[in-house]
């Protein structure tokens, strides 16, 4: 009885309720563990992932500073450090159907509910094409260049499959301007026909793509120049213009234009519409221009020593031809007198007398036998009288038909007869005053002078007064040719030149302006002729960029042509 009393029975209620609890402690360590494993199990997965990446995956490049801070293409200025192309960060709008990575459709909403959307974002986008696109499936860009903000939006629309890749893009802040000159650049190939395409390795080199490279150009008269010569061609509903301005001492091109123009900021793989360059690819006969030339050489042999004597101005009968004047002034005319009036006549007969071979050597010193001299790549080949030249060749050359060239041609040409008598080549380089090239003489000194005078005196009493600016004592020569295609001249159509320079005192640059095709409007008086399309545009450009390079008006000078002056106004 004592035993008993000394060690009480356990109700098997309490038993039971013990091992429940066990059970239950049990358990709940049992699960505490199982999840520490999961986080362990997580930890270690992450882990290795994170040592995955490391060993195989694509590691962090390292970058210089330099390398950092670099443009991935330099920059392109004007000669005062304006910029006219430049690369830049950039956003591009890319379609990715793959993006959702599973066989269901790439996008979330249709693709016509998806278009409007970027129809709202981009307004000038095509919106059943872009629809189209997406249906398509077609992986590629939808677009380049987006802003910022633009790039916000498209993210807001939550379509995986609308990817916003960051890359490097070429910008021309000027838009058109000096487009010709310029060229564009297309991804993964480069410079394309400008100046990019030129200095394309110089551009993508490291060691030198964070200096601008500095083109000759002036984007201020570049700017000028495209103003009027588009006034000047819409004027007359022209095909297109041409258009130089040219320092005479250095032979850096302070402005170059073609018209109808091109966007670089948009042409791509596919190339742009316009991009031909009527200013140096483009030949034409350049018609009355080349008789100051040819009068000069004339000069400089010593075929014409008396400005005064009376040359026969009558029809030239030559090879079954007959070679005669558009508006005769009389049976006889001096050298002043048939430039004044351009006479092909008797710029014919002083061709005659100098002689084929003359002629022609000083066509071939003046560049005119080879492409020009220039750094683009677009550079037109002269339609050159081939052989021996006949007599009939060397009276028509004289004054410019049967021989095609670019403007750029004729601009060199002029420089050349106003400077001195010194040819050097163009370029679209900023030169130092050490790195101007010495160039070779065509003229004598005392024949340019003359020339300057004779030039002159065409602005003040003949075809070129049109061109005439008060203060800038404007000289040059006017220009009108049927145009030849083929081999073949069509009447109904002309290339109308004006070549000019200015102050005729001192020269310091060449204008020249052609105009292909010109119609006869109100604005034109009805003619076609480049007194009334060409010379104009020289007129009203002149004054525009006589202060942007240094030549103020001056009213109170000009070439002294008292010795001159009475032969063709008799006073």
């Amino acid at each position: 009885m004592a035993a008993q009393a000394a060690f009480p029975t356990i109700p098997a209620g309490r038993v039971r309720l013990v091992q429940l609890r066990s059970h239950l402690l049990l358990t709940a360590r049992l699960r505490l563990l199982f999840i520490a494993l999961g986080f362990a199990a997580i930890t270690v997965l992450a882990l290795l992932r994170i040592f995955s990446l490391g060993l195989v995956g694509n590691a962090p490049q390292r970058t210089s500073l330099q390398e950092a801070l670099l443009p991935s293409r330099g920059e392109i200025t004007d000669r005062h450090g304006a910029p006219l192309a430049r690369a830049f960060p950039a956003y591009a709008l890319w379609f990715d159907p793959k993006a959702m990575g599973d066989n269901g459709a790439p996008l979330v909403n249709t693709p016509e509910k998806v278009a409007r959307d970027l129809k709202a974002i981009f307004p000038d986008i095509d919106e059943a094409r872009m629809a189209s696109r997406l249906a398509s499936g077609r992986a590629g860009y939808l677009r380049r260049r987006l802003l910022p903000e633009e790039a916000n939006k498209v993210f807001g629309l939550g379509e995986i499959a609308l990817e916003i890749p960051r890359e490097s893009d070429r910008y021309y802040p000027q838009g058109t301007l000096a487009a010709h000159v310029l060229g564009y650049v297309v991804e993964d190939e480069g410079g394309k026909i400008g100046m990019e395409q030129v200095l394309d390795a110089r551009l993508d080199d490291p060691d030198l793509r964070g200096d601008p490279v500095a083109l000759s150009i002036d984007v201020r008269v570049q700017g000028a120049l495209e103003d009027e010569l588009r006034r000047g061609m819409l004027a007359t509903n022209a095909l297109g213009a041409a258009g130089i301005v040219l320092d005479v001492d250095t032979g850096e091109v302070m402005a170059l234009a073609s018209l109808p123009e091109f966007d670089p900021n948009t042409a791509g793989a596919a190339g742009a519409k316009n991009v031909f360059n009527r200013a140096t690819n483009g030949v034409y006969e350049l018609g009355s221009t080349f008789k100051p030339l040819s009068i000069a050489a004339a000069i400089d042999a010593g075929v014409v020593r008396d400005f005064g004597r009376a040359w026969d101005a009558s029809p030239v009968q030559v090879a079954g031809r007959t070679l005669r004047d558009q508006h005769p002034k009389g049976a006889t005319l001096n050298v002043p007198q048939a430039l004044v009036y351009s006479s092909n006549t008797v710029t014919a007969r002083v061709a005659d007398e100098l002689g084929p071979e003359r002629l022609r050597r000083m066509m071939i010193d003046l560049g005119m036998d080879s492409r020009p001299f220039i750094e683009l790549p677009a550079r037109g080949m002269p339609l050159w009288p081939q052989g021996k030249w006949s007599r009939i060749t060397n009276m028509t050359v004289s004054y410019g038909h049967g021989f095609n060239v670019t403007p750029l041609h004729l601009a060199s040409a002029y420089a050349a007869l106003v400077n001195g008598g010194i040819w050097r080549p163009s370029t679209l380089m900023k030169l130092d005053p050490a790195d101007v090239p010495r160039g070779r003489r065509v003229f004598k000194e005392s024949t340019s002078s003359r020339m300057r005078q004779m030039l002159r005196m065409i602005s003040l009493y003949g075809t070129g007064k049109s061109a005439d600016a008060p203060g800038y004592r404007v000289g040059g020569k006017t220009g009108s040719a049927d145009k030849n295609e083929n081999g073949r001249y069509k009447t109904n159509t002309i290339v109308s030149s004006f070549a000019a320079a200015f102050p005729m005192d001192a020269p310091r640059y060449v204008v020249v302006v052609v105009i292909d095709e010109p119609k006869g409007t109100v604005a034109s008086s009805f003619q076609r002729t480049a007194a009334f399309t060409s010379a104009p545009v020289v007129g009203r450009l002149v004054p525009r960029i006589g202060p942007m390079l240094g030549v103020q008006p001056d009213e109170s000078r000009d070439v002294d042509i008292s010795d001159l002056r009475y032969l063709v106004d008799k006073r």
